[in-house]
């Protein structure tokens, strides 16, 4: 169950995304103490979102340490951002995104600290028995990485997991396998 911060949202007060994520790209490096997320997100402004003066990009995100921020490969300052509770807002992000037109894609890459171990809501990532879990739905990604986190917000995934061979010699992801193998450095 959500904190009380949590809010009702009726079926009348639906306004369409601002911006959709056609790719993600997640990274992930499991360590007992900690795991660190990489996500790259090829994102774009909806056409159906109708207020064309809004310029801010706004993602959710919760018990989440920001470690770094980009957009289209460019390091954010921490004045170019500002994070209020689970929201993470980019703020004049026109200009951040300077000589690119409202439909051109464009990427938005986080590097987030979360503790799995601690996480006891059993959203996103978690640790349960030993083992690291995850659990998303609805709005569990947030405890992951910075994201557009609601259900009308679709994307194609690839994700890449990484930890010690020897505490972990299995490590299972939902969809196609791409490739397996051991990591230079175990």
């Amino acid at each position: 169950m959500k904190d009380a911060q949590a809010r009702t949202i009726r079926l009348r007060d639906y306004r369409p995304p601002r911006f959709l994520i056609e790719a993600t790209e997640l990274h992930f490096d499991l360590f007992e103490d900690r795991a660190e997320v990489k996500s790259k997100l090829s994102m774009r402004r909806n056409p159906a979102y109708a207020a064309r003066n809004d310029d801010v990009l706004v993602m959710h995100g919760e018990q989440l340490d920001l470690i770094s921020l980009r957009l289209n490969g460019k390091e954010l300052k921490a004045d170019d951002y500002h994070r209020d509770g689970e929201r993470l807002s980019i703020p004049k992000f026109s200009v951040l995104l300077s000589g690119t037109t409202d439909a051109d894609p464009f990427t938005v890459e986080c590097h987030t600290r979360i503790e799995p171990q601690h996480n006891t809501a059993l959203e996103g990532l978690y640790k349960s028995s030993g083992m690291f879990c995850t659990q998303c739905e609805a709005e569990g990604f947030r405890r992951i990485t910075y994201y557009l986190d609601r259900p009308d917000v679709m994307s194609r995934f690839t994700t890449t997991v990484c930890a010690e061979q020897a505490r972990y010699p299995m490590l299972l992801s939902n969809g196609n396998p791409v490739e397996s193998g051991t990591v230079a450095g175990d």
